[in-house]
């Protein structure tokens, strides 16, 4: 089948390998400009001579861009594969191809939708995660689903970092070539997903991340873990942030004020909290680098705020 295939980073470049491996035709790859670091999807198609595109966006002032719209038009493709896009295409776009488009989303749909579905659910404290692959309408992850796998876990110490690239990853790359490999067969039987189930979340930026020690130890160990490692919970030493990484639950009686640091062990700093206490492993200050808790200049007795 010949695929416009719409991605990034690692995960967009091993879907590019497993479709080319399946024997599809890729007529068009679409990858973000270039920036500060080297993206994997964009010098893999150009390592393999493969048509790459750069866009930030293909819409202006919310239409299609016209000029991209004839340009993917003139690839003539069958499908569209949108492995982890972040950009909104246009209905021109998403449409044009024969069999339309498949979209990959990092939770078991219709729970979860929006663009930081994977911390979210940490914070929240969902227990099991999953990946769909589902046809884009024109609404914001509500399309019908293709193929959807679920059974992952979400453990008591999973960050948003470990729960992607562990088990969401691996499980989003099977799921999406194995949606293409049925749209390809005509196998292809969407279904509609139960609106009564749906939820969304907006991003995970610093209003989200400010840690409010008032809130429960679980909540809090949530939110640092959920936020590791963007944007990073955060909380405060004077006039600087202290954001907190690598995140657990600490055996022990908090015996503190909320926010107060009551030890430092192996490393680690152990934080008193409303219900006991949590320990974290990295830290970072400021606009400085990331670094082992214990090794911060933070000290027994103090009380972040």
């Amino acid at each position: 089948m010949k695929i416009a295939l719409f991605g990034q980073a690692a995960f967009g470049k091993e879907v590019l390998e497993r479709l080319l491996a399946d024997g599809h035709q890729i007529v068009g790859v679409y990858a973000p400009p270039e920036g500060g670091r080297p993206d994997p999807l964009a010098e893999e198609a150009q390592t393999r001579g493969l048509p790459l595109l750069r866009y930030k966006r293909m819409r202006r002032k919310g239409r299609a861009i016209p000029e991209l719209v004839e340009e993917h038009a003139a690839l003539e493709a069958e499908l569209n594969v949108l492995a982890y896009v972040t950009m909104i295409l246009p209905p021109e776009v998403v449409d044009a191809p024969r069999h339309g488009s498949l979209c990959f989303h990092p939770s078991l749909l219709p729970r979860f939708r929006g663009g930081a579905a994977i911390p979210w659910q940490i914070i929240l404290g969902e227990r099991e995660s999953g990946v769909t692959v589902f046809r884009p309408d024109e609404g914001i992850d509500t399309g019908p689903i293709v193929v959807q796998k679920g059974g992952v876990e979400i453990g008591p110490t999973a960050t948003a970092a470990t729960l992607y690239y562990q088990d969401l990853y691996p499980l989003g790359v099977e799921a999406l070539c194995e949606a293409v490999a049925l749209v390809d067969r005509g196998e292809v039987t969407p279904r509609p997903q139960d609106e009564s189930q749906a939820t969304f979340q907006g991003l995970v930026n610093d209003a989200v991340a400010c840690v409010d020690w008032s809130r429960s130890r679980d909540e809090l160990d949530r939110l640092i873990r959920g936020c590791d490692p963007q944007p990073g919970a955060f909380a405060e030493r004077q006039a600087a942030t202290v954001r907190l990484f690598d995140a657990a639950r600490a055996e022990g009686k908090a015996e503190a004020p909320a926010g107060t640091i009551v030890a430092i062990e192996e490393g680690r700093l152990v934080i008193a909290a409303e219900g006991g206490r949590i320990s974290v492993g990295r830290v970072r200050i400021g606009g400085g680098k990331k670094v082992p808790a214990g090794e911060a200049g933070l000290a027994v007795g103090e009380r972040l705020g």
